[in-house]
């Protein structure tokens, strides 16, 4: 940098007031910070959802957030992205983002549930799901859309950012289908729902 600026403004037009240099003692030390900001997003998560619903609803919220941060880490991984603070905000976002959706068809499955007495779990699931099918796209769709424009023009800085939510995004939508519902099924053969229906 200093002898580009000499060549471009001349010697002792200019000052280097700071430099910075992260070893590798504090790269290790942001690696285990982020770390744990996931896992403990992860734990508040489980216990909320836990309060809000039930354990499994929990369980199955939490395996389908694992499962989108693992996907997420691995195409930045297979894309030889830096793991910076940046791509950490961007899994936090990730996580806030998929277990809303989650959230959205868990609370529709409980509805269904106590309305409709002698439906089995696995009829309600699915009336659920394709009752917020339509919302889970449109919104996927539109956020989709937004990252897409931030990873084309946002520049240089919003690059890595933009692609792991796109990442993220994808993943999420289909994990709340896929993962967090059938685990809420298979759990019910292990110990039966509390959910008390009218």
């Amino acid at each position: 940098v200093a002898n580009a600026l000499n060549t471009a403004f001349g010697k002792g037009t200019f000052e280097i007031r700071k430099v910075e240099i992260i070893g590798p003692k504090i790269g290790k030390d942001l690696t285990n910070k982020a770390l744990s900001a996931i896992f403990f997003s992860w734990i508040g998560i489980l216990i909320y959802v836990t309060w809000r619903f039930e354990f499994r609803y929990a369980v199955g919220g939490i395996l389908a957030l694992v499962h989108d941060t693992i996907i997420t880490v691995g195409a930045l991984s297979l894309m030889n992205k830096e793991f910076t603070l940046t791509i950490v905000a961007a899994l936090l976002t990730i996580i806030g983002y998929s277990i809303n959706d989650t959230i959205v068809i868990f609370d529709r499955i409980r509805e269904t549930a106590r309305k409709n007495i002698r439906q089995s779990l696995r009829e309600i699931i699915n009336n659920s799901i394709n009752q917020t099918l339509s919302r889970t796209i449109l919104t996927s769709l539109t956020v989709f859309l937004v990252l897409l424009a931030l990873f084309f023009l946002g520049g240089e800085v919003l690059h890595d950012f933009a692609f792991a939510l796109l990442v993220g995004v994808v993943v999420g939508s289909y994990s709340t289908v896929f993962i967090a519902s059938p685990i809420v099924l298979a759990w019910e053969k292990i110990r039966p729902s509390k959910i008390k229906r009218k």
